[in-house]
């Protein structure tokens, strides 16, 4: 029994107990849907952490109009204040009206300007100060040198400082609205001293500092909060690259342990068909052969799938970024691969100092586009113009007509990269791209590179 089952398994056993060739075949396309079943999982979660994370990300970071809650609440301040600074003035304190209006609008006028100028608008309040102080009549009261709203209107000119320009703008405004009124009580034309004033200059620092410090103290924790906010993003951020990269990496391990061995299994088995059955017709040797073609086919892309996930056929450390200097090695390849090209580069792109990122994106557009005239326009003639305007890099590729039949570089139900690829690298350097058919046949790329000031 043992020899009959050896017999059988090699071959060599009678016509009616041997196992059919196609049975044979069978049994190594059966190992396809075994790979293909165990990829679809694997793809199926590729990308899902960075997919969440970033859709969590834009939903955190929302653009809020925080601009006009200052608007706002300046110009309630101004217009609330205004009746207040000129009815007070004129009624408890016998100002001129004529002046008080004006005295009171530049008040009024300088909390709003705070917004856009805050030095002008601090001298425009302390001259309306100093207006309404000498105005006073001396027998009006004892809030001299200020009135009781214009007590507050200056309180709210330090506060609105202090939360738009920042903390030592608003020190030195205090200081010297401290000062200012110590200078109006002492050289006041009309003969008052500075007893006189003493109710102003005690309460007016008190509120003053009690303003500025709790404006202070909101803008501190409200920096606290969105320093905390940014290092949380940052957190985010690299926890979704990093987990973008594990994915990267267990897809790599996958496809190694799964894919990788069941396609070797079906080249072994294909190859060694004709080995191990006997008496086997032509017709099926060739079935083998094309089995064993595309397994071989499948496995050298996917070690080159894999070489990309892995990232492991080159050192970024070790490894020169490719730069306008390697131009010319493009220029020879393609010759080699039936496509004439002429490179023209300016003498100042030559002597410039060209930042690195700038470099290594237009090489990567060179390369991209003269790969896809080799693929898409063979044999055309082709086109590199690189100058300098002004501050950027402007980089043309350009081809003619092929004269073969070709396949358009954007044709509808393609999934190419390169076109998105190049856009992509161009947007991070902060330049624009242009790519799309000629007028006169062909194609042309142009991308423009902002590359800073030369020195």
């Amino acid at each position: 029994m043992a020899r009959a089952e050896t017999e059988q398994e090699h071959g060599s056993a009678a016509p009616g107990k041997r196992r059919p060739v196609l049975s044979r075949l069978s049994r190594v396309v059966m190992v396809v849907p075994h790979a293909l079943g165990a990829v679809r999982p694997i793809l199926a979660g590729a990308g899902e952490p960075a997919a969440d994370s970033v859709a969590g990300l834009r939903r955190r970071n929302r653009p809020v109009l925080t601009w006009l809650l200052p608007w706002l609440i300046a110009g309630f301040l101004a217009f609330t204040l205004l009746p207040l600074n000129v009815t007070l003035a004129v009624t408890e304190f016998d100002v001129l009206p004529l002046l008080a209006f004006v005295a009171g609008i530049a008040q009024s006028a300088a909390l709003v300007l705070i917004l856009l100028r805050p030095r002008v608008a601090t001298a425009l309040q302390f001259v309306a100060v100093a207006v309404f102080a000498v105005a006073i009549p001396p027998d009006s009261g004892s809030t001299w040198p200020l009135t009781v709203s214009g007590l507050f209107t200056l309180v709210a000119h330090i506060a609105l400082v202090a939360a738009w320009a920042g903390r030592r703008m608003a020190l030195v405004t205090w200081s010297a609205s401290v000062l200012l009124l110590t200078v109006v009580a002492l050289l006041d034309p009309r003969g008052r001293t500075l007893t006189d004033g003493l109710t102003m200059m005690i309460l007016y620092p008190i509120l003053s500092t009690l303003a500025l410090g709790a404006v202070l103290m909101t803008r501190g924790w409200q920096e606290v909060r969105r320093e905390l906010a940014d290092a949380r993003r940052d957190v985010e951020v690299e926890q979704s690259q990093r987990a973008v990269a594990e994915e990267r990496t267990r897809i790599a391990r996958e496809l190694h342990d799964v894919v990788a061995h069941s396609m070797s299994v079906i080249h072994m088995q294909a190859t060694s068909a004709s080995y191990r059955i006997k008496d086997l017709d032509p017709e099926s040797k060739a079935e083998f052969a094309r089995i064993a073609a595309g397994a071989r086919a499948t496995m050298r892309e996917m070690r080159q799938l894999l070489a990309v996930l892995r990232d492991e056929s080159a050192d970024p450390e070790l490894t020169p970024v490719p730069g306008l200097g390697r131009l010319p090695e493009l220029v020879e390849s393609a010759g080699r691969a039936g496509v004439p090209v002429e490179l023209r580069e300016a003498e100042a792109v030559r002597e410039a100092v060209l930042p690195e990122s700038v470099a290594l994106t237009a090489y990567r557009i060179v390369q991209e586009s003269l790969s896809n005239v080799i693929r898409h326009a063979p044999g055309a003639r082709t086109t590199i113009g690189l100058d300098l305007d002004e501050l950027d890099l402007v980089l043309s590729v350009e081809n003619d007509a092929s004269a073969q039949p070709a396949q358009p570089m954007e044709a509808p139900g393609r999934a190419g990269h390169g076109l998105p690829g190049m856009r992509e690298r161009v947007r991070l350097v902060g330049g624009s791209l242009q790519a799309g058919p000629r007028a006169e046949g062909g194609y042309r790329v142009l991308a423009t590179l902002p590359i800073g000031g030369q020195e």
